[in-house]
Order: structure tokens, then C-alpha cells, then sequence
């Protein structure tokens, strides 16, 4: 093979390796920051659904987070990542029980519907 050839095939394979090498890791720190986010969630929506308290959760930080993990599922299902769709459809769906959980139990406190029940 000419050595021109040749020095071109090797540091393609060493760019192809290191892509895959890139893509590996990626892919672990995706899977690390997916457990993390689950169970940061988890105990909270879990505590919640177990106690029904939810006096000392702040309204607009749980509706900003369960916003922020639908747009990352948005954003998950436009780019193909299945782990980013799968971990935040799991932590959108804990935070919008607790946030159903946190408004009756507000409407509750002020008298509103549902009184008593």
C-alpha cells in the first residue's frame, strides 16, 4: 500500500475508535444523571403519595422541574434517546402526581372543593 494510503487509514480508524470511545462514555454519563434523577425524584413523589403531605413542597419549583423533564422528553423523542425519554417521562409523571396531590391538598386548606373528603 502507498504510505500516504496508509497513514490516511490509520488515523481514520484512530478517529472512528475514538468516537466510539466518546460515544461509550456519553452514554454512561447519560445512565449515571438518568439513576440520579429517578432516584432524587422517587422519594419525594413516593413520600408524597404515601403521607399526602406536601407542606413542605414549593409549588413553582416542582412545576418547573416537571416541565423541565417533559421538554427533556420533547427532547429525547426528537433526537432518538430513549434513556432521556424513559427517565424523565418517569420523573414527569412523579412530578405531576405530586402536584395533584400538593393543589387538593391546598384547595383542602383553604376550604375550597372537596372539603373534608
Amino acid at each position: 500500500m502507498i504510505p500516504a494510503l496508509e497513514i490516511a487509514r490509520v488515523i481514520t480508524n484512530i478517529s472512528i475508535s475514538n468516537i466510539h470511545i466518546q460515544n461509550m462514555l456519553a452514554n454512561i454519563v447519560g445512565y449515571a444523571a438518568a439513576i440520579c434523577m429517578i432516584f432524587g425524584y422517587m422519594p419525594q413523589a413516593i413520600y408524597t403519595i404515601r403521607t399526602r403531605d406536601t407542606d413542605g413542597i414549593a409549588m413553582t419549583t416542582f412545576l418547573l422541574l416537571g416541565f423541565g423533564s417533559l421538554f427533556f422528553v420533547i427532547q429525547g423523542i426528537l433526537i432518538s434517546n430513549i434513556p432521556l425519554v424513559l427517565t424523565n417521562a418517569i420523573t414527569t409523571v412523579s412530578s405531576a402526581i405530586v402536584f395533584v396531590i400538593k393543589v387538593q391538598n391546598d384547595r383542602r386548606k383553604k376550604g375550597g372543593p372537596g372539603k373534608g373528603s
